[in-house]
């Protein structure tokens, strides 16, 4: 359990999220992503790098229990702070990074794939924000990434899911494949990226960056500091309560 990293390839870095039962990260889960990240950004030997997660999906955002055991706001900051640092440091790994996502893309998952540079998805994988439904706010910067501008607001508002097909068909998703061909070819495309130059590469990913229209770092603050109206003012904690209630009321 947890975050690691191998060589499948020559160049590639796969770096693999494990957190049972649906990959919802605690605290500690944010950074040792961000720090695996890093880390393989900055192994000259790398070119590309594959962010992809064991289980039954891809990411299901922060681990909401964790927020509800803490009577403060000790869990609500590190969490905030922990998916700050592991978004950025999908966006400014220092080599492209390909997302596979299988299964659940969702809250956090959508900050993940969204800062990536290029998007694999298996046919049964769905993207989308629900944090409306957890007293949450944030990420709306990385699903405007994804969609156009008013079915991302469309989105957000009703904490529906788009699926991967969908997202092909916007442009944002490069291929869509059964979930047993997705490592494959999160793979070939990460192999064809990887046999160009290292420096290269390298220049090139920051070049792409500095031209991004939005700066996803400071937007993605911005969102945040609502979270944190949110639960001053006791909304957020009303919502989150009803977390989980109504599928155990309906089971």
């Amino acid at each position: 359990m947890g975050v690691s990293t191998s060589s499948p390839d020559m160049g590639i870095a796969l770096v693999t999220v494990d957190f049972p039962p649906v990959n919802a990260l605690p605290v500690h889960g944010w950074y040792e992503l961000a720090d695996a990240l890093r880390a393989a950004g900055r192994d000259p030997e790398v070119r590309c790098v594959v962010l992809a997660a064991a289980g039954r999906g891809f990411n299901a955002g922060v681990d909401i229990k964790e927020m509800q055991r803490d009577s403060g706001h000790g869990a609500l900051i590190g969490a905030n702070r922990g998916c700050y640092e592991a978004f950025a440091a999908v966006y400014e790994c220092e080599v492209p990074v390909v997302a596979a996502v299988h299964g659940f893309c969702l809250g956090g998952g959508i900050g993940l794939a969204g800062n990536a540079d290029a998007i694999v998805a298996s046919d049964d994988a769905v993207f989308g924000l629900p944090e409306l439904d957890r007293g949450a706010l944030g990420a709306a910067t990385h699903l405007a990434r994804l969609v156009p501008q008013h079915l991302m607001r469309a989105l957000y508002y009703t904490s529906r899911t788009a699926t991967a097909a969908e997202l092909h068909a916007h442009g944002s998703v490069w291929k869509v494949v059964p979930r047993t061909e997705l490592s494959a070819a999160a793979l070939e495309l990460a192999a064809e990226i990887a046999k160009k130059d290292g420096t290269l590469i390298r220049l090139a990913k920051a070049a792409i960056n500095g031209i991004d229209p939005v700066d996803v770092r400071r937007s993605y603050r911005f969102e945040q500091g609502f979270t944190f109206e949110a639960n001053l003012s006791g909304v957020a904690d009303r919502v989150r309560d009803t977390f989980g209630k109504a599928q155990e009321e309906s089971a």
